[in-house]
């Protein structure tokens, strides 16, 4: 509950970041499987700039949708920042969208070695800086983790349009 309001200030931090611009997005989703682009779906102010979404769960959907090598995917199961790069880029240049922005993760159980609650979050703008963040939400649930990982991007994104904003 608690983290929904988080999501819900940060789409209100993201509107304000907006104001007037019409940039377009087009999400590139692992462990969120499109709770990103629902986000921007569901409101009517933010709808606009959604210009579209892809889910690639499986590494096979990464490859086939965004272009991932396999060779960059398979050793790390698919969560990595070089995959979430190439997850934005893919989306980016699949798309008519002004940025890129991915997301993916290990959301739970543990299986084998991968650390559950790992995140990597990428906005790729068609010009500009990359901007990564890798999150460490801990063991906390799926859903916990999934609801943690749509309000850190969309703090990404806000963070990136603020005036003057150089950290990427």
């Amino acid at each position: 509950m608690a983290k929904d309001a988080g999501i819900n200030a940060q789409k209100e931090a993201l509107k304000m970041a907006l104001g007037d611009s019409e940039a377009r997005f087009a999400t590139a989703e692992s462990c969120t499987g499109g709770a990103l682009g629902a986000v921007f779906a569901s409101d009517s102010e933010l709808g606009p700039h959604l210009e579209r979404g892809f889910i690639a769960y499986s590494l096979d959907a990464k490859e086939a949708m965004l272009g991932v090598p396999r060779e960059e995917s398979e050793p790390c199961a698919g969560v990595s920042p070089a995959v979430a790069e190439a997850m934005a880029r893919g989306a980016l240049e699949r798309s008519e969208a002004d940025y890129g922005v991915a997301i993916t993760g290990f959301c739970g159980p543990q299986e084998q070695d991968e650390e559950v609650g790992l995140v990597y979050l990428v906005l790729v703008p068609k010009t500009g800086p990359v901007d990564l963040r890798e999150c460490h939400f801990g063991d906390v649930g799926r859903e916990k983790v999934l609801e943690q990982a749509v309000a850190e991007a969309l703090e990404l994104i806000s963070d990136q349009l603020k005036p003057g904003s150089t950290d990427s």
